[in-house]
């Protein structure tokens, strides 16, 4: 079974990785980007069905920094 974490910024929190990439954006060519926020992504493969407890527990514990980041779990 597969599982899937998304990590993202907490809103207010600065992204200077997503600024960058905005910024590069605009250079190439891009227009009308209106702001990039930079996330991460877990693809959790297991043999057994985890539940969104544990995956949440994971997240909690190892994947995200809960002071600045958001996390969203799908089973």
């Amino acid at each position: 079974m597969k599982s899937k974490i998304y990590v993202t910024l907490k809103n207010g929190v600065l992204d200077p990785q997503g600024k960058a990439i905005h910024h590069a954006l605009e250079s190439m060519g891009f227009k009308g980007v209106k702001e990039v926020r930079v996330g991460k992504y877990f693809e959790i493969e297991s043999d057994s069905d985890l539940n969104k407890t544990e995956l949440e527990s994971m997240a909690d514990k190892l994947l995200a920094n809960t002071v600045i980041e958001n996390y969203k779990v799908e089973v």
